[in-house]
């Protein structure tokens, strides 16, 4: 019976840890690749809060002001929400109820008078958010009949410019390397696991089986392993999605359903190719060594 097992496992296949193996590999890209999406939205959420405060002449009218409204809001460098340009009023008295109730202060009551103005509040297209774009808008702003001045935090704008754009080339750089290296590893998983099927190809060579014969039944079960791993990878990935919005309900601002359901297609057909080609690749070598190789 001893003597019987022993030939019967004698070239047979790992398929569960190949699968295992692949489907870690694929989990670690589909990780990798949700931080690039949260990445992405938060770089879209912080510079789409990019803002301008165009602060008004003391003696505008209702009817001045909607005419500043609408040249703002015809602006191309104007984000917009929907088809909604992000253009908001906000009244001087507005503005010292939202002061006076941040600080606990009167100050009106100490002055004797509202010093503020009347106000837009004006987002920023990403396209124009550079330094250059930024001073040409204001400088246009102000020539704008009624408008008194504009303001916006140019340090604070170029901090963030730089800042985010030393993160993408730092996940650029670390996408390259991790994609690289998850390939390596599923090839040589894949050349492991055909490694006790050498005697197989060879015997299947010897009765007189061509080439493509022996190949296809090793790609039709590499696709099958590379479409198993690219599930199991994507429910895994599901599965923490699900607990880390429990966890942290906050996370949920940052998720795009559609662009989740196309990562976890992307890391099946990626789990699919990878594992069929390092299979053909594996398959194409042991059928090119000879007997004395194969030992």
């Amino acid at each position: 019976m001893s003597k019987y097992k022993s030939k019967k496992n004698l070239g047979s296949y790992p398929y569960v840890s190949v699968v295992l193996s692949v489907m870690l590999a694929l989990f670690v890209i589909g990780l990798f690749g949700i931080l690039l999406l949260f990445t992405g939205k938060l770089t879209e959420n912080i510079r789409g809060n990019v803002q301008m405060q165009v602060f008004l002449q003391k003696y505008n009218t209702e009817s001045d002001r909607m005419k500043i409204n609408r040249i703002l809001s015809e602006q191309n460098y104007i984000a917009r929400q929907g088809d909604k340009p992000m253009v908001e009023f906000i009244s001087k008295e507005k503005a010292a109820e939202t002061f006076m109730n941040e600080t606990g202060e009167d100050f009106i009551k100490f002055l004797g008078e509202n010093p503020l103005r009347d106000a837009f509040v004006i987002n920023i297209h990403p396209e124009w958010q550079q330094r250059d774009s930024l001073k040409n808008i204001s400088s246009t702003i102000e020539k704008i009949d009624g408008v008194f001045e504009v303001n916006y935090v140019e340090s604070l704008i170029e901090s963030i410019n730089e800042n985010l754009s030393k993160i993408s080339m730092a996940l650029l750089a670390l996408a390259i390397i991790l994609i690289v290296t998850i390939t390596i590893l599923i090839n040589n998983t894949i050349k492991l696991a055909l490694f006790s099927q050498r005697f197989l190809i060879r015997s299947m060579q010897l009765v007189g089986a061509t080439s493509g014969f022996i190949t296809r039944p090793f790609l039709r079960r590499s696709f099958l392993h590379g479409l198993a791993a690219g599930v199991l990878a994507s429910l895994a990935l599901y599965g923490l999605l699900r607990y880390s919005n429990h966890r942290i309900p906050e996370l949920s601002l940052l998720q795009n359903q559609t662009e989740l359901q196309l990562l976890f297609g992307i890391l099946i057909i990626t789990g699919i190719v990878i594992v069929t080609i390092s299979t053909y690749s594996a398959v194409k070598k042991y059928l090119k060594m000879s007997l004395d190789d194969l030992y």
